[in-house]
């Protein structure tokens, strides 16, 4: 009866256990602490600007130099398209609603994190850049539209994980160079990390870094020296020497464009032979001798034998086979080791081979001890010598 009147109580205090503790391992993380250690300091850039409006020659020049550079993220950069910064001003939004659109948005980039250009945009007055594949995913339309029950692209789960920026410049894009653009983001990317051609430039001479350092092309170099020097060419040409056809051939290399000073680099194999520059008004300079001096770019190797005894060797004397036993220590002399020559000799003749005797009363080509008696099943009879073709049965009709 007393279990029966308290009852309710009970269950109501087995409840309350295991929900007060759950309760207290619950816990939330808000905005503020998730972003509090997201750095938002901004400093704006002081970079002289043309004043010539973009050709589209400057555009193509910009998506060549730029699409596919690499940087270092100087903050957190978020998986959106909401980032507008002013050349020479100022980053929006501001340090508030920036870590509000990392928290909403997620996270493309953490300070450090290396960011890759893989798309521009030229919008009127400004460009747009995207790193790490953009903040869209793609076809993330087109994956929603179906024809005849077949979906025009198919939807792959894939997840866009990239950033936006967008670079505005006031009064239209100027004629700007891709080391300006890298200079006006400056404060968001770093791409100051030096490429390949500027870490080999560092191994060479202290007079050939200085010819590269001034965009200068010797007569000698090889490809990646001028390719540290001038960079990619924006023409390339092969020819045979002087039109024949059975002539060796050569690559030249062309750089600039009228009006301004143009380079012919000329290659054959990865030496260059020439250097014809044609300046507006001028002469043209060729250079066909050696300006590398001494320098051969062609790498060598040299290669050392691993048993060779040069000391030995410059004494005249035949370097022993490394062996096993102790210094001193010398073979018997009918002992292993020496190779056993084939003599002069004719070789013995290769015997014939035996055959054996018939037995008395069989078959002679049959052997001996293996008769129609030894055939389970078979009785010896008049016709036991002969060949068992005689007792096969006649063929059916």
């Amino acid at each position: 009866m007393a279990l029966t009147r308290y009852r309710p109580a009970l269950i109501a205090g087995l409840l309350a256990i295991p929900m007060a503790t759950v309760h207290a391992q619950v816990f939330t993380v808000g905005e503020k602490s998730a972003t509090a250690d997201i750095a938002t300091d901004f400093s704006p850039t002081h970079v002289a600007l043309p004043q010539g409006k973009l050709t589209e020659r400057g555009r193509r020049e910009l998506i060549r130099n730029l699409e596919a550079e690499q940087g270092f993220a100087h903050r957190a950069l978020p998986v959106s398209a909401g980032i507008t910064l002013q050349a020479n001003g100022q980053l929006t939004p501001g340090p508030a609603e920036y870590r509000k659109l990392i928290y909403t948005k997620g996270q493309s980039a953490a300070p450090g994190d290396r960011v890759i250009v893989t798309s521009l945009e030229f919008k009127g007055d400004r460009i747009i850049l995207d790193f790490n594949g953009g903040p869209y995913a793609k076809h993330r339309f087109l994956r929603h539209i179906q024809i005849n029950d077949n979906p025009v692209t198919p939807d792959t789960g894939e997840v866009a994980t990239g950033s936006r920026i967008t670079l505005v410049f006031e009064g239209g894009i100027p004629e700007i160079s891709s080391p300006e653009v890298k200079a006006l983001l400056q404060p968001l990317i770093d791409f100051g990390v030096k490429t390949s051609e500027q870490a080999y430039a560092d191994t060479l001479p202290p007079a050939l870094k200085e010819a590269i350092a001034a965009h200068e092309v010797l007569v000698g170099m090889n490809h990646r020296m001028v390719l540290a020097a001038l960079g990619a060419p924006e023409n390339k040409m092969r020819e045979q020497q002087s039109g024949d056809p059975n002539g060796a051939r050569y690559e030249e290399w062309i750089y600039g464009h009228v009006p301004q000073t143009i380079r012919f680099v000329r290659f054959v194999g990865d030496r260059v032979t020439m250097v014809e520059i044609a300046a507006l008004g001028k002469p043209i300079e060729i250079h066909n001798t050696n300006e590398m001096g001494d320098f051969d770019p062609t790498p060598t190797r040299e290669v050392a034998m691993g048993d060779k005894d040069t000391k030995g060797a410059e004494e005249g004397k035949q370097t022993a086979p490394p062996t096993l036993r102790l210094p001193g220590e010398t073979a018997p002399a009918d002992g292993p080791g020496k190779v056993q020559f084939p003599t002069k000799s004719s070789a013995a003749p290769i015997p014939p081979t035996p055959t054996a005797d018939p037995s008395p009363g069989g078959d002679p080509g049959t052997s001996p001890g293996v008769g129609s008696s030894s055939i389970p099943g078979t009785s010896p009879g008049p016709n036991s010598g002969t060949s068992p073709r005689s007792n096969s049965k006649p063929p059916m009709r």
